[in-house]
């Protein structure tokens, strides 16, 4: 649910706040350097949302003064926009404190509701955020950003730079979260009455979902969005749910419904590459840079990036369907993608075997975006998977990608709460022989709801498959 530190003066968590003494001197914003401040935050947060059920915050404006740069029909140079916004924020925080807003507020956020319980884990999506932040249960967001291919294509770089400063979670606003321009009837967030041109709404697509060119769009970030951290759909102006971009069968819907499934199928593999981010201070979308120092080459791509260190995700930023206003055009085929030096790699669809330290052109069409699995990997899967929790009873896939010795450190806790701090997880290692041909899965001495012990399983090498029930004792397979 969506909160705002700021107060409408009309209501009781106002007068609470200002008797508290827990308001910054605009008399709107409750001071998050307070200790009082953040202790009644909570409070109000526990008595009308905690309680009630909700259990995942999405912090908004925590800057928190960046009103007087939201207005204008043309967008100011950036040297005027930091005077502007510092001149605010220099009247009631000081430059000193005038960055760390997001900080204080998520750190008060997080330890009030550890207090409460420590059986729910602190989700907070937060807009803004410094050093440190991501100690406090925190996701960032790039914020407010518009429907073009030019900032679709950003984002991946905007995303692996936020990996490499240490922010392990990060998302967007899959397909834009503005859509139109002039159209501004379309507008959404109650604006739609308001014909004055702003410079932050520069979507390309009038019609919104109603343009081919908005749905082929929509769809290439879509699928590179189930490759981050955070798989998250969000915007203005038009529709998003995937009924609105067709039927069954067709080539728009279709290609969203099977990424979903793709991002259930990879839950076991995003969950064990989370687990290495709390146990080894690790990062999960990643440059190529950070498994690939060696080659000079993967310094300069800004467009492709890591999935954990296995998968390399090649997304499609140009349209090859259709133009904005629904015009058809030729079909161009093909996506260019680089394969880091240093390893060989695997098409993720079908298989095939490339050299690295190439280039090459690789069929895109619609309901696929090129990834590619790194030789040496371990790919646990799902399916049937419909939700992060679920409890299935079809096999866990183990799917080996040979060419080297390999490991996997396959995570498991309990999937909620602050157990895994105490030690309350485990790691069952798999390995993978290359001479021998053979892989073993390691113990597991703990058991939770998803646990991979008792569970039936399938070793999947190729066109050959092993089918084993894993008890949680040694078990070796030969290929």
């Amino acid at each position: 649910i969506s909160i705002w530190p700021t107060m409408n003066s009309n209501t009781e968590n106002y007068r609470e706040m200002l008797e508290g003494g827990g308001l910054l001197p605009d008399y709107t914003t409750y001071n998050a350097f307070s200790e009082k401040g953040r202790e009644i935050y909570w409070k109000q947060m526990k008595e009308e949302l905690f309680s009630g059920g909700f259990d995942a915050w999405w912090c908004d404006s925590t800057e928190p003064f960046s009103g007087p740069d939201w207005n204008g029909a043309k967008k100011r140079e950036e040297k005027e926009r930091f005077e502007l916004v510092g001149e605010e924020h220099k009247k009631y925080l000081g430059p000193d404190r005038a960055n760390l807003y997001a900080l204080w507020h998520a750190k008060g956020i997080f330890y009030n509701q550890r207090k409460e319980t420590e059986e729910k884990r602190v989700l907070n999506l937060t807009r803004s955020g410094y050093p440190s932040i991501q100690k406090y249960g925190t996701i960032l967001w790039s914020g407010d950003i518009c429907a073009t291919w030019d900032t679709f294509r950003k984002q991946i770089t905007e995303g692996i730079n936020m990996g490499l400063s240490g922010m392990p979670y990060w998302t967007m606003d899959i397909g834009g979260f503005f859509t139109v321009h002039e159209n501004w009837r379309h507008r959404g967030c109650f604006c739609d009455k308001d014909s004055t041109p702003k410079w932050f709404w520069q979507g390309d697509y009038e019609e919104g979902v109603e343009d081919f060119g908005y749905r082929e769009l929509y769809v290439r970030w879509f699928q590179a969005g189930a490759f981050l951290p955070v798989f998250r759909s969000h915007g203005t102006d038009t529709p998003r749910e995937i009924w609105h971009f067709g039927k069954p069968g067709e080539c728009f819907y279709d290609a969203l419904a099977d990424m979903i499934k793709m991002r259930y199928r990879l839950m076991p593999y995003l969950y064990s590459t989370a687990g290495q981010v709390w146990l080894n201070d690790d990062t999960m979308m990643r440059s190529l840079l950070f498994d690939f120092p060696m080659d000079a080459e993967s310094y300069r791509i800004s467009g492709e990036f890591m999935c954990g260190k296995s998968l390399l995700v090649c997304p499609v930023t140009e349209p090859m369907y259709y133009e904005r206003n629904s015009v058809s055009i030729r079909y161009t085929g093909k996506w260019p993608c680089y394969l880091p030096k240093g390893s060989n790699w695997y098409d993720f669809y079908t298989g095939e075997k490339y050299e690295g330290g190439k280039s090459l052109l690789r069929p895109a069409p619609l309901g696929e975006i090129p990834v590619f699995v790194k030789e040496g990997s371990i790919i646990p899967m799902e399916s049937g998977l419909s939700y992060a929790c679920e409890q299935v009873k079809s096999s866990l896939e183990l799917h080996i990608y040979p060419g080297r010795d390999t490991e996997l450190a396959y995570y498991e806790d309990s999937g909620e709460g602050y157990g895994y701090e105490q030690g309350d997880y485990q790691v069952i290692q798999i390995t993978w022989t290359e001479k021998e041909r053979k892989l073993h899965i390691g113990s597991a001495n703990k058991k939770y709801a998803q646990s991979m012990a008792g569970r039936k399983c399938v070793a999947i090498l190729g066109d050959r498959k092993r089918e084993f029930l894993y008890s949680g004792q040694e078990t070796e397979l030969a290929f």
